[in-house]
């Protein structure tokens, strides 16, 4: 099956699975499960790539299995900590139902088929692997395996230092700055958009593959403009307050460096 054909394959079945989605969604009252959604999404879209492409088997194996294993760890750790405070939303859709409060049914079904429409979009990257027929792999695909592999260590081991943190009672009601989160702010947002920098530097060796950048680029303008860093700092500011306020002031909001004195 050609590129078009799949990719126009993938954007219908996810957007019926996500209008599904927003149903149950709408029944538990809980509209964060979207997020847990968009990440394992990503998994199952790469393995029908990998099985109706028409590429070089192995690269096809290699793509679907970074995606995979990604896809999994990101979608588990959010099913436990979305399914861990439900009934309580998370406080960016709680925010949301304020915002939207005129029309919420229309926007947030909306807003569910436009999360169904990036996993199309930003998925590219596999999609250029999966029909690429080189029989080998090619100097940039195993840069972009080995990029993956750091950035989706980083990832792994920030959310387990939050976790670690907010175990702790005495850490109640207090800013984490443990770890990876003394250099960063939201040291998993960073090394969550080096995990897109690394599929694109993997799709390189394709054939159109630099269109893939829109994956990096999208993922960066997300974090850092839209539903990543500014949503989270200001649910921040809302439950810690001042000491999140000096957090910022000391600490980079990204790219992980040495703290201010």
């Amino acid at each position: 099956m050609n590129a078009p054909a799949l990719a126009g394959l993938a954007l219908a079945a996810l957007c019926g699975v996500f209008a599904v989605l927003y149903l149950v969604a709408r029944r538990m009252n809980n509209y964060g499960i979207v997020d847990i959604a968009w990440s394992y999404a990503f998994g199952a879209l790469a393995a029908c790539y990998a099985l109706l492409g028409s590429g070089w088997p192995i690269r096809r194996a290699l793509i679907a299995a970074m995606a995979a294993v990604w896809s999994a760890r990101l979608g588990t750790h959010l099913f436990i900590r979305v399914m861990g405070h439900h009934p309580v939303e998370d406080g960016r859709y709680v925010q949301l139902r304020k915002d939207w409060a005129a029309n919420l049914a229309a926007k947030m079904f909306g807003f569910f088929q436009m999360q169904a429409a990036s996993v199309v979009l930003l998925g590219v990257a596999f999609l250029v692997a999966c029909v690429n027929p080189a029989p080998a792999l090619r100097p940039l695909e195993f840069a972009g395996a080995a990029l993956w592999l750091v950035a989706i260590s980083g990832e792994a081991l920030a959310d387990a230092q939050l976790a670690a943190f907010k175990r702790n009672p005495a850490n109640k009601g207090r800013v984490c700055d443990a770890g990876l989160w003394r250099y960063s702010r939201h040291p998993n947002y960073f090394f969550e958009w080096l995990i897109w920098v690394s599929y694109f530097v993997f799709s390189l060796a394709s054939p159109w593959g630099w269109v893939a950048i829109i994956g990096p680029m999208s993922i960066l303008y997300l974090l850092l403009r839209v539903t990543g860093i500014p949503m989270t700092e200001e649910q921040s500011i809302r439950s810690r307050g001042d000491a999140y306020r000096r957090y910022q002031q000391t600490t980079s909001a990204f790219v992980p460096w040495f703290p201010k004195k």
